[in-house]
């Protein structure tokens, strides 16, 4: 049984929990947060997971593991409204637990267990609401401001690693809103709407896909989406990138909207989405599937209209590649999205309809980290490595560079590989291969070789037919 037994979408703006009766729109969505927590009630979860976007962290994600937070909250903006008093009970054992998990994939993390240290509005919300009483324990995660969507995405599996380990079935639940764009001067309740016309129709694409299950279709569609709307805050969609990854990033999820209406101008929704399949096929998953976070945000250097750019070939007109070259060398391609090569050669070189690429290791653009750690220490010491993370990492750098010439993983046709111990990692090794290369069916030759440039275990060589 999966370890998500149901998924919630809900707004963060306090209006539904503290003054319901003043707007029709929010008795409404205060009536669909009601049937949210019977439905949570009725499945029987361990655990009630809530990623807001009002908790905010510059510094990795922050996880809420206080035993028993007990506060009286005040919104900034809307506290005319009133004060909401918590008294929470937070699965400490849990947050400990995904802390670790986040770590062992690369990513910054840590617990926070400070008496006093506040829980954000859009938390405490989506907790009083669904879960009054405290019926099911909850832990609760910080929505990193400069996150792309490859860390949102490890932040995910990171904590389905943690319910695997601890054996407990959750509900995961996105505080947030869907338009951002909220009025700047008070309005009588009876005035709210939706602030922008393009707004409430993007909300609307957005709740149509979300009422067919199209989960991982949103999460895509949310570059796009961001760039449309009125106010450009990406970190509202950040939830979405999670979401779907903790529903295997699926597209037949059973989807309902349960109440759409506007919050001081946003877009608020209560949606549910169930793990049962709507029997309709599912979308192909065309993100990269990454297993361990680099730690590279590109944040100086994309385009900020893409929050997880690959560096396209600005020749490149997806009908086959005209190959960009930074050396002015004719047919050769070099991607910012895959590390620096280590002498003078590029990523790869076009010779006639094939690609040829320089051998690619797991070595992470930016830093130059190793996923898995290093074989030895600087002095040649022996460590202790994982090869699959290694090898995860390798072919990581190969979709991008594939993708930098315009092409994918469907067009390797062959694959030499390089390992500096073959009795101690051909079985990581080539268990990575069977749930990567090994669908697209390429040939392989794998040898043992004494050592390689950098301190990594494994490279690989490959050969791509252009289309």
């Amino acid at each position: 049984m999966s370890e998500i037994v149901g998924s919630y979408i809900v707004p963060v703006h306090p209006h539904p929990l503290l003054v319901p009766g003043q707007n029709e729109g929010w008795t409404k969505l205060r009536s669909a947060f009601d049937l949210a927590r019977d439905r949570i009630a009725a499945s029987e979860a361990d655990l009630l997971i809530i990623y807001s976007t009002t908790w905010p962290s510059i510094i990795g994600h922050q996880i809420q593991a206080d035993p028993n937070p007990v506060w009286n909250l005040v919104d900034h903006d809307f506290h005319d409204l009133g004060t909401m008093e918590y008294d929470f009970k937070i699965d400490s054992d849990f947050a400990a637990a995904w802390n670790e998990c986040n770590k062992e994939r690369g990513l910054q993390s840590r617990t926070i267990n400070y008496h006093g240290f506040p829980i954000d509005v859009g938390s405490v919300v989506a907790n009083k609401l669904l879960n009054p009483d405290n019926r099911i324990p909850a832990v609760m995660v910080s929505s990193n401001v400069y996150a792309n969507r490859a860390e949102t995405t490890v932040l995910a599996k990171a904590c389905k690693d943690a319910l695997k380990k601890t054996g407990k079935k959750a509900v995961a639940v996105c505080a947030m809103s869907l338009s951002n764009r909220m009025f700047t001067d008070f309005v009588q309740p009876e005035d709210d709407r939706i602030h922008s016309l393009k707004d409430d129709e993007w909300n609307k694409k957005v709740l149509e896909f979300l009422g067919d299950g199209r989960l991982e279709d949103v999460a895509q569609l949310s570059r796009t989406i961001q760039n449309q709307i009125r106010v450009k805050k990406v970190v509202a969609f950040k939830p979405m990138w999670w979401l779907s990854a903790m529903n295997d990033n699926r597209n037949n999820l059973t989807g309902e909207v349960l109440a759409y209406e506007a919050l001081h101008g946003a877009g608020g929704a209560v949606v549910h989405l169930d793990p049962a399949s709507n029997g309709s096929g599912d979308k192909e998953y065309d993100e990269d599937d990454v297993e361990i976070f680099g730690g590279e945000r590109n944040v100086l250097d994309q385009d900020t209209e893409d929050e997880n750019p690959v560096v396209k070939n600005p020749e490149n007109s997806g009908h086959g590649p005209k190959l960009w070259d930074a050396t002015t060398n004719e047919g050769s391609v070099n991607s910012t999205s895959a590390p620096k090569p280590v002498g003078a050669y590029p990523h790869a070189r076009q010779v006639g309809n094939l690609l040829y690429l320089s051998g690619v290791g797991p070595r992470q653009p930016g830093d130059n980290s190793i996923p898995g750690g290093p074989i030895h220490d600087k002095d040649g010491n022996p460590l202790d490595y994982d090869i699959k993370a290694q090898t995860h990492a390798v072919v990581n750098n190969v979709k991008r560079i594939l993708e930098e010439a315009g092409l994918s993983m469907a067009n390797v046709v062959d694959v030499t590989s390089f390992l500096v111990d073959m009795d101690r990692d051909f079985k990581g090794y080539n268990e990575v291969w069977a749930d990567t290369f090994g669908k697209f069916g390429p040939c392989r030759t794998t040898l043992q070789i004494t050592a390689l440039p950098t301190p990594i275990a494994v490279e690989m060589k490959v050969i791509a037919e252009l289309e």
